[in-house]
């Protein structure tokens, strides 16, 4: 089982590439979004079982930080941060083009049972070896997706800042920092494996 998750906050279009890829502007400030606490899942060698008949579903891999303590102005993210994962964000795609269009909350695309498989914690590692080491993503044993800190927009003490001033940040709080370029759909029987560096993390079979 994944460790308990309290409030579940995302970044979206955290990765200049990926905001092109679908055709979105790059925005100004972090944009975050929330899922249910409820769409988390152990990315455990499982079957996930994802909503069918909705339009194409998005697999999005990422890299997942959880919150040690309560945030403090001033907290740097070392302090803030014990643990890390990766995780899957997925996105009901059609719909959510759909709600982006009509300025509606993203929920219904973002938030459904089993959208954010999380893979075992491992210790948050340091600035060095976060700027060193790649994230990627397999989809039946080819890489779609390769993402590293060094890329994003808005850094991960940008990101906990914002978050924590505007909302809050506590124990057990987690953030899904964005996604890289490469996401696409997934099908029933469908594998992914995700690794960190050469170590694998976490793979999931889609039923």
């Amino acid at each position: 089982m994944c460790a308990a998750v309290k409030t579940l906050y995302c970044v979206g279009r955290n990765y200049k590439l990926h905001a092109e890829e679908l055709g979105n502007q790059v925005p100004a400030e972090p944009l975050i979004f929330l899922k249910p606490s409820h769409a988390a899942v152990p990315l455990d060698k499982k079957t996930i079982q994802l909503p069918q008949g909705s339009g194409q579903v998005h697999y999005e891999g990422e890299l997942v930080l959880r919150i040690e303590r309560d945030y403090v102005p001033g907290i740097s993210v070392e302090e803030l941060v014990d643990t890390m994962a990766l995780g899957l964000d997925f996105t009901l795609r059609d719909i959510h083009n759909d709600l982006q269009k009509r300025g509606l909350p993203w929920t219904p695309a973002k938030g459904f049972r089993n959208a954010a498989p999380l893979s075992p914690y491992i210790a948050f590692p340091s600035k060095e070896e976060l700027e060193n080491t790649d994230f990627t993503v397999r989809k039946n044993g080819e890489e779609v997706q390769r993402g590293n800190v060094k890329n994003m927009i808005f850094s991960l003490q940008t990101i906990v800042d914002f978050i924590g001033t505007r909302y809050g940040l506590g124990k057990g709080d987690v953030i899904f920092t964005g996604t890289p370029a490469g996401v696409g759909p997934t099908l029933p029987g469908d594998t992914f494996e995700l690794y960190w560096g050469d170590r694998l993390m976490g793979t999931c079979l889609i039923g």
